[in-house]
């Protein structure tokens, strides 16, 4: 790998990092201003809905300037979004709930990362030639799941009675801060991560990849994302590989916050310790992701679509486990399964993005999709919540919908291969073969 490649992962690291760990922290403080429960996954509804009403905006955006400069501008907002979280009793004084400022200032530093994202994966096709995609897929992936254990583990540690105490035990001398609680003192650590992250992105070397130069009014982006989606969903790879990822990452992030209500309903354990079960599932999706570049090529990729199944089907003995090893052995496996079968669906889908597209369009379409998904599956979790079912019952449910939503995706593919052949020649990797858009009207 090209020395540049390790910057962007360690920038990419810290920046993950300081997002994980911030979402412990944000629940900490809704949990301290004592919102309503429902309110809690809607954290990660406002983060996450600036990915889908700006996915026509933030492609462009990335391919207008270099893509290391896109990086440190948007870590920059998300700096901000951290700082507005910290003072939301001043943001309150405007006549805004509390917990509503919360979720705001979250959101801002959800607009950053939804800016910051097309870059941060579209950079990878500019640098890497295609066959390494995989492998750097891998690592990218790997070390944004080692951040998100390291994230949650510290948001959690953060928040603990030792921890808190010490942290708020510290004076600045003649500045009156407005660290008064163990939420909002984690939070002023989190800052420094992005910090960290900043100073990385400086060093981000330029890929000398240009674009032709970016148009800026608005309804043309508007029609020149629809064409990129269309181009993505009517490719008979892109379609699949997008099918899948957008299913991971809704469930995954659904996943997120069921555990933690699980680990408190099922398990007993308070939120500091429910965060270490969020990072054994993260731990668990390095393992796979590190297996899945060592063993699957890009051009079999559509091979591993049954893994998506197991995954759900496993989720449903979450609720037959009390035993921690048990449990720790069950949510590494989940983990696992999940990091072995996204990663080559995500290299296969920036490969077609690159190939169809460009870096920055194809990697704001995908996103778009994603987080679509996570904003709908999000909202059906809290209203679940709304009326009370039972955390079992939740269980249940999710794991069900991720079977049979993987099911329906291996059929899709089946009958894509029935009508139009062996859809792994088109990836054309190992063989050097030249790659084609394979829509329903090929061409």
């Amino acid at each position: 790998m090209k020395r540049g490649f390790y910057t962007i992962m360690a920038a990419q690291f810290f920046s993950s990092l300081a997002d994980n760990a911030l979402l412990i922290a944000s629940i900490g403080l809704l949990i301290q201003l004592e919102g309503p429960i429902w309110m809690t996954p809607l954290l990660k509804f406002f983060f996450t809905v600036s990915y889908v009403v700006l996915a026509p905006f933030v492609g462009p955006f990335a391919d207008a300037f270099p893509k290391g400069k896109v990086m440190l501008i948007t870590n920059t907002v998300k700096v901000v979004g951290c700082l507005m979280m910290l003072f939301y009793e001043y943001i309150a004084t405007l006549g805004i709930a509390p917990d509503i400022a919360v979720m705001l200032s979250y959101g801002v530093v959800g607009l950053g990362a939804a800016a910051y994202s097309p870059a941060k994966y579209g950079i990878l096709t500019e640098l890497l030639p295609p066959e390494k995609l995989v492998a750097a897929n891998g690592w990218i992936e790997g070390l944004t799941v080692i951040s998100i254990i390291a994230g949650t583990v510290v948001g959690g540690l953060l928040l603990s009675p030792r921890v808190s105490r010490m942290l708020l035990g510290f004076d600045f001398p003649l500045i009156d801060t407005p660290v008064d609680t163990p939420a909002e003192a984690a939070i002023a650590v989190i800052v420094s991560f992005y910090i960290i992250a900043a100073v990385f992105n400086i060093y981000i070397p330029d890929t000398g990849a240009r674009y032709e130069k970016q148009k800026s009014r608005p309804v043309f982006l508007l029609r020149q994302f629809a064409n990129a989606f269309t181009v993505l969903w009517s490719d008979k790879l892109g379609q699949i590989s997008l099918a899948v990822t957008t299913l991971f990452w809704g469930a995954g992030a659904t996943l997120q916050f069921i555990v933690l209500r699980w680990a408190d309903k099922h398990l007993g354990l308070p939120l500091e310790k429910a965060t270490l079960l969020q990072g054994v599932f993260a731990f668990g999706i390095a393992l796979g992701a590190i297996a899945a570049t060592r063993l699957v090529p890009l051009k079999k990729s559509l091979r591993i679509l049954p893994v998506g199944v197991a995954m759900g089907l496993l989720v449903l003995l979450m609720n037959l486990v009390y035993y921690m090893p048990v449990v720790v052995a069950l949510i590494i496996l989940i983990g696992a399964l999940a990091g072995f079968f996204v990663v080559p669906m995500n290299a296969l889908l920036q490969h077609r993005g690159h190939v169809l597209l460009s870096a920055g369009h194809s990697i704001a379409v995908q996103n778009f999709n994603e987080n679509l998904c996570i904003l709908f599956m999000l909202g059906l979790y809290g209203v679940m919540l709304s009326f009370r079912l039972k955390t079992d019952t939740i269980v249940i449910l999710f794991g069900v919908f991720v079977a049979l939503s993987m099911l329906s995706v291996i059929f899709w593919h089946r009958v894509n291969q029935r009508k139009f052949g062996d859809t792994e020649r088109i990836i054309g990797i190992e063989k050097g073969e030249s790659p084609t858009h394979f829509a329903d009207n090929p061409h």
